[in-house]
């Protein structure tokens, strides 16, 4: 992207981790950078910085998504970058998590993703160009046990970003998938749980094993201001790559091993990793 003039960019779920990183960085280059999230702050003090201009979005509600792009084309007359970053994770055995909370789920990360590439895409199509970069994650690439669901909404994000690439590149819009590990931010401390994962069940031992895990690695993970410096050689180059896998040399090893190695050889190294129970023996037959 040339960089003669600034460029207006949207970053969903800017009041916090990855997305406040992300805006502040682009903020730093210069770049005209909107934030929103559910309950935009009303002082600098509380924005990612004071050269983010923070905007009101809840991502599971289409006026909300629709009214907030089209501020930000009104005031600027143009959307050069969105930034679909808001997500959230639940984590609970897949038997007992209701529907309910599967569609929850769902609806904020997957589709809520969606429906800002279809205001991002009125935008930017009759401009004939842009860049939406979704915020995926290694578990859109390897599921992550006890956290099927939230897996599931980033396999979906996966898949709708490789379709929505083959569509708008003929209109001079570049789609990209940015897939992150662990790093430190407030993500932890806002995991959802399942209803039912609060009492005992069948899963509990591995359950909090796995969880353990997952916090011992977020906590331990880099800063976030990584992904702020990938996204802006992204948006920096003419014919960016479908994915960019970014965050502790380990995670990303397990990415490329996972497209390499047989599946069986995964699975038993996840295992490990997050000291699961091994497999029950097969009852004779």
């Amino acid at each position: 992207m040339s960089e003669t003039r600034e460029h207006v960019v949207l970053v969903t779920g800017a009041s916090s981790g990855i997305g406040k990183s992300v805006a502040y960085f682009l903020a730093q280059k210069g770049f005209r950078v909107y934030g929103t999230s559910r309950k935009a702050p009303s002082t600098p003090e509380q924005t990612p910085k004071p050269t983010v201009t923070m905007l009101c979005m809840d991502v599971t509600d289409s006026d909300s998504v629709e009214q907030a792009l089209a501020e930000v084309s009104r005031r600027e007359g143009r959307i050069d970058i969105v930034i679909n970053n808001a997500g959230a994770g639940l984590a609970g055995p897949v038997e007992t998590t209701a529907i309910e909370e599967a569609q929850w789920q769902m609806d904020v990360n997957f589709l809520g993703a969606l429906r800002v590439c279809r205001a991002a895409m009125r935008i930017m199509r009759p401009q004939q160009s842009g860049y939406i970069v979704n915020i995926s994650s290694i578990g859109g690439v390897i599921a992550i046990p006890y956290q099927a669901i939230y897996s599931a909404s980033k396999f979906a994000l996966e898949g709708l970003t490789e379709s929505l690439r083959y569509e708008a590149s003929p209109f001079g819009i570049r789609v990209v998938l940015v897939e992150p590990g662990d790093h430190k931010t407030g993500f932890t401390q806002s995991r959802e749980f399942t209803q039912a994962s609060a009492s005992d069940h069948a899963y509990q031992l591995d359950f909090e094993r796995a969880v353990g895990r997952m916090i011992a690695d977020e906590q331990g993970g880099p800063d976030p201001e990584a992904i702020g410096r990938l996204i802006h050689r992204i948006v920096s180059t003419r014919r960016p790559r479908l994915r960019y896998t970014v965050g502790p040399s380990v995670q990303r090893a397990a990415v490329w091993l996972r497209r390499l190695l047989p599946y069986s050889l995964i699975e038993l190294g996840l295992r490990r990793y997050y000291r699961l129970r091994a497999d029950a023996p097969r009852p004779p037959l």
